[in-house]
């Protein structure tokens, strides 16, 4: 079960062209949008990282404007947990859950992933929240996480499991969100 003081969200290169070229780009946008917002209506930290940005391009706008006081983390590995500043900064947080999102479902999202369950922390992949350029690599990313120990969870399913209850005023800002 998430629990809101243990629980971060990790968001992976949603760059540039690769942006919207992969699976269902514009519903993965949208969604993204939702569940930065979710987490930051219920506090929950973002770790927010780049591949090669000089290459791939920065994050979309859509999403950079939603982290106004947060700079993105330049990597360079496909793990990003490879990243000395990206692993500081999930030590640092003292959170031992962490939900993923981002691009690619079967290359960088899959690599920090594993990077972060090699290290003993919880993952839980955000299924409406992930893309690839082909819907084959994101389902056989997803099987493949999941035998290796990551669970699978949505939007919907990860926010209302971090309110836990109806009655707490943050569950109305959830609520309109998500509708």
């Amino acid at each position: 079960m998430l629990a809101n003081e243990n629980t971060g969200l990790i968001l992976i290169d949603v760059q540039g062209k690769l942006a919207r070229i992969v699976n269902e780009s514009e519903k993965l946008v949208s969604n993204l949008e939702k569940l930065i917002l979710g987490c930051k209506i219920l506090s929950i930290p973002i770790i927010w990282a780049e591949q090669n940005p000089k290459g791939l391009g920065p994050t979309i706008p859509e999403l950079e404007k939603l982290l106004p006081n947060q700079k993105a983390i330049e990597k360079y590995t496909f793990n990003a947990f490879e990243n000395e500043e990206f692993k500081q900064s999930i030590i640092n947080s003292n959170k031992k859950q962490w939900l993923i999102c981002g691009i690619e479902t079967h290359i960088c999202v899959y690599q920090t992933a594993i990077g972060l369950l090699s290290h003993d922390f919880e993952v839980e992949i955000v299924t409406d929240c992930v893309s690839s350029r082909s819907k084959e690599s994101i389902d056989l990313a997803l099987k493949k996480l999941q035998s290796k120990g990551a669970s699978l969870t949505n939007i919907e399913m990860c926010l209302y499991e971090l309110v836990k209850d109806s009655k707490k005023e943050i569950f109305k800002e959830i609520l309109t969100l998500i509708k």
